[in-house]
């Protein structure tokens, strides 16, 4: 299994990436949110094993959603493009620091931060500098 990391560019926080989504259900028939990428990836079959894209939001890793399937779709400009076709729900993760990156990358499970127990799931968000102090030195 692997997983792939994006930044949701826009984002505030984990509501404000939930809210852009329920506004955009209209657009996906079946439910499930979609992300368009420019490149499929190569490692698909570890994905849909069980990967998830993992959210960095504001400079961390706040939360991820299992990947359910890619979808081909053409772009306005003829071109092949991927639908990251998602589970609905997004699931909080304990914070992890991520720098600013362009596209996705591959996650490796080892790497992916824990998800949130369902209690510390509904907890308020640290501050982003907070949470990033604190995961720099080890303390979560």
């Amino acid at each position: 299994m692997i997983h792939l990391i994006k930044l949701s560019v826009g984002s505030e926080n984990v509501e404000t990436l939930t809210a852009w989504q329920e506004m955009r259900a209209q657009d996906w028939p079946d439910g499930h949110p979609r992300h368009i990428t420019r490149m499929w990836p190569k490692r698909e079959a570890e994905l849909l094993d069980g990967g998830s894209i993992f959210w960095v939001i504001k400079g961390q890793i706040l939360c991820r959603q299992t990947v359910v399937r890619l979808d081909e779709v053409t772009g306005s400009d003829g071109n092949r493009r991927c639908a990251l076709v998602l589970a609905p729900e997004l699931i909080r993760t304990e914070p992890a620091p991520r720098r600013a990156f362009q596209g996705w990358r591959y996650l490796s499970p080892d790497d992916a931060p824990a998800d949130l127990s369902t209690n510390r799931a509904k907890e308020e968000a640290l501050p982003a500098a907070l949470a990033g102090a604190l995961a720099d030195i080890g303390v979560r």
